[in-house]
């Protein structure tokens, strides 16, 4: 009994040890609500819903910003370069950030300086360009259909998978553009007349996705990116987006995902508007503090264009994250452990296939002059009849092992967005392929032209037509080809050209003296407790 007394104790001091140093990590530097010491230049992107917010006499959301030093500009309706701002719903998201006319709409949007609805506002411009932008969809953006866990899709619609794929796509604009500060305010919850129960549940999962998990699934390790959860905000009076008693705050009660400060139709009320206004002010100002104190970048410096290719599409879970060490919580790029192709020797190896029974075709060869890193690259033409396919494909004679590598990297140029394409690797053997396939479209243009894609193995799934459908790539050390293609399954036919460049295998990064990333210092109470967890362990051993 006695004995069983001393293990009991024993166990309980290792347990209080380990709590204490799960515990016992450095401190994270606390949020600061406090406004910009000088004045900082604001943009908003809205439609009515913002313009009664911007209102003195309504939301008050002008003014407010104007006492917290922001030098506060709007676009409203007909506003911009081809009336860009007319379209302001979660499926034009895509034109604004990641199309061909991007760098248009940003020229004109970082340089306006105009008011297109009223409010006060500080009555001098500090000149530049806009530091800050905000950006909403109206409340028709609550009626999503779908299911409330679907991951994101390949395109952009009014369901949660395709709202996911919108801001997963705009983000990687927003990864090039550090030295901007990107505020997503989400769209305000519909009456409840005019949604169905289960869309409203669909708005509920999304923004609560948008808040939570967005960042994190991404990898994003930026701090210009952040989200104001303005329907949470309207859907009760207990349910609240805030900074309070030094922390923020993020709560709601399960099942009010309709707008609780509706007007004669699912326009927020002045009262829902003002609350709305005294909540985000403390976050927006936290946002911008965060975002200064991390360090910002210039348009065009090295870093910000060449950003680490798990951070610009959708990244592997074991992209790097962690801090470099003896740097400012700065991401070291990815190791490259192969080079597949970079085309600096031709493209003869690289074959194409098409579906000859119908009107498609596909060219692929190297071209001079166009590489993202050296100066050739991989040129494909195609066209593609609906229902019909093509490829460009390179094949091995023997299977090659990949599994050095945690996934596959390659660099994308286009002259259109939203071009559709996938990314095949084919496993097993020559004799009897596997086909896994991941579904991608072309992004916007990108400081040097490119912008580099990963692919993570287990987001390369089984051909649907195969055995297996739809289960990961699971064996990287048996590779026998990889592919570009270009499936015909749209409803109307799709051409154009696509440059491909610098393939790659890589994989996280090994720190110096280390294959690990650097742990953080304990603090003084971590120096006392390791002793004291030694002490227990000896003490149950001798007792024992």
């Amino acid at each position: 009994m006695k004995n069983n007394h001393r293990i009991f104790w024993g166990m309980l001091i290792l347990f209080l040890t380990a709590t204490l140093l799960l515990t016992a990590a450095a401190p994270r530097q606390a949020d600061d609500p406090n406004p910009p010491d000088q004045v900082v230049k604001l943009i908003f992107i809205h439609h009515s819903t913002g313009e009664n917010w911007l209102r003195d006499d309504y939301g008050g959301l002008g003014q407010a910003l104007a006492d917290n030093n922001y030098f506060v500009s709007d676009t409203n309706y007909s506003w911009g370069p081809d009336s860009i701002g007319d379209r302001t719903d979660i499926p034009n998201w895509t034109e604004w950030f990641t199309s061909a006319n991007t760098p248009t709409y940003m020229d004109a949007l970082f340089n306006e300086s105009g008011q297109n609805s009223e409010y006060t506002r500080l009555p001098n411009d500090p000149g530049g360009e806009n530091q800050i932008v905000v950006f909403k969809s109206c409340f028709p953006n609550s009626d999503l259909g779908g299911n409330p866990d679907d991951p994101p899709g390949t395109y952009e619609d009014m369901t949660v998978s395709g709202a996911k794929y919108v801001y997963n796509q705009i983000l990687q604009y927003f990864a090039s553009r550090q030295d901007k500060l990107f505020v997503v305010i989400t769209a305000p919850p519909l009456r409840k007349a005019d949604t169905s129960t289960e869309n409203a549940t669909n708005a509920r999962a999304f923004n609560d996705w948008l808040v939570n998990d967005w960042l994190r699934e991404n990898d994003y390790p930026y701090n210009n990116v952040a989200v104001f959860d303005f329907y949470n905000v309207l859907t009760g009076p207990d349910n609240h987006h805030r900074f309070v008693n030094g922390q923020i705050e993020h709560i709601y009660k399960p099942g009010t995902n309709t707008s609780h400060y509706p007007t004669e139709d699912s326009h927020p009320s002045a009262k829902g508007s003002q609350k709305a206004t005294e909540e985000f002010i403390p976050l927006l100002n936290i946002f911008y503090n965060r975002w200064v104190s991390s360090g910002t970048l210039q348009p065009g410096s090295a870093q910000a264009s060449n950003l680490p290719a798990a951070t610009l599409s959708a990244p592997p879970t074991s992209a790097p994250s962690a801090p470099e060490p003896g740097g400012a919580g700065v991401p070291l790029p990815p190791e490259t452990v192969l080079t597949i192709d970079d085309f600096e020797a031709g493209a003869s190896d690289w074959q194409v296939n098409w579906d000859a029974s119908t009107s498609t075709s596909i060219t692929c060869a190297a071209e001079q002059g166009t590489g993202s890193q050296g100066s050739v690259s991989l040129r494909m033409d195609f066209s593609i009849a609906p229902g019909s396919w093509g490829t460009c494909a390179l094949s091995f004679d023997t299977p090659q092992d990949w599994s050095a590598g945690e996934w596959l990297a390659f660099d994308v140029h286009s002259e259109q967005s939203g071009l559709p394409y996938n990314v095949i690797v084919y496993g097993g053997t020559p004799d009897a392929e596997e086909t896994y396939i991941q579904y991608r479209k072309t992004p916007v243009e990108y400081p040097g032209g490119y912008i580099p894609f990963t692919s993570s193995w287990d987001e390369l799934l089984r051909a649907d037509w195969e055995a297996n459908g739809g289960s990961p790539f699971e064996h990287p050390e048996q590779v026998v080809g990889m592919a570009f293609g270009f499936d015909g399954g749209q409803d109307n036919p799709y051409a154009g050209t696509i440059w491909i460049d610098n393939i790659t295998l890589q994989k996280s990064p090994t720190y110096e003296g280390s294959g690990n990333p650097p742990k953080s210092n304990l603090p003084c109470l971590g120096g006392a407790i390791l002793p004291l967890a030694m002490v227990g362990m000896a003490w149950i051993i001798r007792k024992k």
